[in-house]
């Protein structure tokens, strides 16, 4: 038995996120996509990863390296031309490390004002040392 088209109809929202920080907004362009025409899996990860490393950042207060990504999951494709909008926040911090969740919301080319979540990701930064070891994070 075959699944109707809208069974796997995405949510179309009419805002984004508030209780989360806005920390990167990307156009993907024809070079970022694979032979089907939707954008590399590889690409939204890199730039998820761009994205999540900003709050972490301000808490390393220098060098910090990915860890781990604990969680990724492609609710639905990104398309050439799509306003992608990258939105986190803190979800733990540790005494070397900081978690956070990211989530990617695309605003279709055709369909601007209306956004669909795309991606959602938790990654886990470190903060290293000159020598690449781990360090206590600084305390505020």
């Amino acid at each position: 038995m075959s699944e109707s088209p809208s069974a796997h109809a995405a949510a179309v929202l009419k805002s984004l996120p508030t209780d989360m920080e806005l920390v990167l907004k990307v156009i993907p362009m024809p070079g970022d996509c694979n032979a089907n025409g939707d954008i590399f899996g590889g690409w939204v990860m890199a730039q998820c990863d761009l994205a999540g490393s900003v709050i972490p950042a301000r808490h390393t207060r220098g060098r910090m390296a990915t860890v781990a990504v604990n969680e990724f999951i492609f609710k639905q494709p990104v398309r050439i031309g799509d306003i992608l909008s990258f939105y986190s926040k803190l979800v733990r911090l540790g005494n070397t490390s900081v978690t956070v969740t990211v989530e990617v919301f695309a605003e279709r080319f055709q369909a601007q004002g209306q956004y669909i979540k795309v991606t959602q990701a938790n990654f886990t930064y470190v903060a290293i040392d000159d020598s690449g070891r781990p360090r206590p994070l600084p305390k505020d």
